[in-house]
């Protein structure tokens, strides 16, 4: 069975390396990148990577489908940047490829870490993603942000962890919360949802008390606590941007 490990980039120079190592030992590997500035695709090169460049950025799910168009495995794998295989990971992805079963997919439990801690709780773990599928039975959802992976056939639970750098430190939750809320509101906005301040301060409000506490963020200490305020912000600001997108349609 021959596999092909598919990632999306923009500006990853600290972090493509890592990600590519991790899987050198695929038969095919696609980088997608979206005219980084920083050297990431010349990385990809050398770690012998296909790399293709996107002059224009339709959003994840529809970036992740443009490069599913490229691969040429049998199965298909996909990592974002930020994440990488582990050498357990890797003996189960390659069984589950020789002897899937019924499966057409499989999704992997993902470890994530907050300002350098991996969190086990805070509705971070086992954080469940489907990446690994038979090429042509899968597609991403055209979602802006916060794709899924749409199977048709029955997926399959793998053990072993992949893991993933979420984020990296406080800038780094500010820029993607900043970015993640307003791409979330403009899809809720095209869907037809409407929002206010009301809204806003309530959904950022039960975004803590879910985190924190339902969730056992407290667990993970000072990270938790940190993390528990960043969802809480995504989520007031995502229906504070979506209120105010319904209020230039006026």
């Amino acid at each position: 069975m021959t596999l092909t490990v598919t990632v999306i980039t923009r500006n990853e120079a600290r972090v493509i390396a890592r990600c590519l190592e991790s899987v050198a030992w695929a038969d095919h590997i696609v980088v997608l990148d979206s005219a980084s500035t920083d050297g990431t695709p010349d990385i990809a090169r050398k770690l012998r990577a296909q790399v293709t460049t996107s002059l224009d950025w339709p959003g994840f799910g529809p970036q992740k489908n443009r490069s599913l168009e490229m691969a040429t495995g049998e199965w298909v794998l996909s990592l974002d940047a930020d994440e990488w295989v582990t050498p357990e990971l890797r003996k189960e992805i390659e069984v589950a490829m020789r002897e899937p079963g019924t499966h057409t997919a499989f999704r992997l439990p993902r470890l994530s870490s907050y300002c350098g801690r991996f969190m086990r709780h805070s509705g971070w773990w086992p954080d469940y993603v489907t990446r690994l599928f038979r090429r042509g039975t899968a597609r991403f959802s055209p979602d802006l942000v916060h794709e899924r992976l749409i199977v048709d056939g029955t997926t399959g639970t793998l053990q072993a962890s992949l893991m993933h750098e979420a984020i990296v430190d406080l800038e780094d939750a500010l820029h993607k919360m900043n970015a993640y809320s307003t791409a979330g509101a403009a899809m809720q906005f095209e869907r037809g949802k409407t929002g206010s301040l009301t809204s806003a301060a309530l959904h950022g409000a039960w975004t803590f008390v879910r985190t924190y506490v339902l969730r056992r963020g407290f667990l993970d200490g000072r990270e938790g606590f940190m993390l528990a305020i960043s969802n809480a912000e995504g989520a007031y600001y995502r229906y504070l941007k979506l209120a105010l997108l319904g209020k230039k349609r006026q």
